[in-house]
């Protein structure tokens, strides 16, 4: 009996060992279940950045508005908008009757100051000759040295008032180029070949210098502009091709490549300047539309 009473006793404590054992290892469970794994939320917001879309205008290189450059009324107007037209194309000219006279009276101001000068050089050619004359006639000794000194300094004083009448017409000349140049002025002309936008000015109508006469633009090539954030400065810089959509025509597709791009990052905003140019049909695509460009950031 008492052997039986023993054994049941060591039963008993063995069994509350083995409950201890399992009471203890539970919270070592519960602890490494609680450990965080690595946050999923952080990998898909990274993968989720991972393109972007811009908007921006379409816009050309050479596009200015034509202005005056003197005072006076608008007499003709040659071309209109819409008008395509080249360099150099007379758009419209300014009343010039009063540069064109003036321009005429310097001309022959300066054909004047040119026949004088002939005069004058002709003349010290025979002083020339009267001083060589007198050279030789002072070394036989047949004149005196004062008809030798007023032969020798007449011949030199002639030489003066030719280069004085030179510097005379040389003015004359640049008077008269000065006129041409407002002459030209008179002609309002196209400065790249492009599309005549708008005209602002009337025929008739009294024109002050600055004032807005055309407004020309040129048609090609296409580009937009548009800033980027810091972080795809390695990737605008390495991209080679953009594709081009506008919502203004919808369907169509364009391609645009990486004409520039800003070597350095705004450091106030954060970002930097890209530059496309569009590649192959313009299609409808026009100056002023607004256009996207998309941008895939490749990590």
């Amino acid at each position: 009996m008492r052997s039986l009473i023993a054994l049941i006793a060591l039963c008993a404590a063995l069994l509350g060992v083995g409950c201890g054992d399992g009471r203890n290892a539970t919270p070592d469970v519960t602890n490494a279940a609680s450990i965080p794994p690595a946050p999923k939320a952080a990998v898909t917001a990274e993968a989720a950045d991972t393109s972007l879309t811009v908007s921006g205008p379409i816009i050309v290189e050479h596009q200015v508005d034509i202005t005056a450059q003197r005072d006076g009324v608008l007499a003709k107007i040659f071309f209109d908008a819409p008008a395509r037209v080249k360099t150099g194309t007379i758009l419209a000219r300014m009343d010039d009757r009063q540069i064109a006279a003036n321009l005429e009276a310097a001309r022959a101001k300066s054909r004047s100051i040119a026949a004088d000068l002939k005069n004058w050089e002709s003349e010290a050619e025979v002083l020339k000759a009267d001083y060589g004359r007198a050279q030789r006639l002072w070394d036989l000794g047949l004149i005196s040295e004062e008809q030798f000194q007023h032969a020798k300094y007449k011949a030199e004083s002639d030489q003066w008032d030719i280069k004085r009448v030179e510097e005379t017409l040389n003015t004359a000349h640049n008077e008269e180029h000065s006129l041409e140049l407002e002459l030209e002025k008179m002609k309002i002309t196209a400065p790249f070949d492009g599309l005549i936008a708008r005209r602002y000015a009337r025929e008739g109508q009294s024109i002050s210098k600055g004032d807005r006469l055309f407004w020309v633009t040129a048609e090609a090539p296409l580009l937009m502009r548009f800033t980027l954030p810091e972080r795809y400065f390695g990737r605008a810089r390495s991209v080679q091709q953009f594709e081009i959509t506008s919502p203004d025509v919808p369907g169509e597709k364009h391609t645009a490549r990486v004409k520039e791009v800003s070597p350095v990052v705004d450091p106030s905003s954060g970002t930097f300047e890209v530059l496309l140019e569009l590649m192959g049909d313009r299609g409808s695509l026009c100056p002023g539309m607004t256009a996207n460009a998309h941008i895939e950031n490749r990590r």
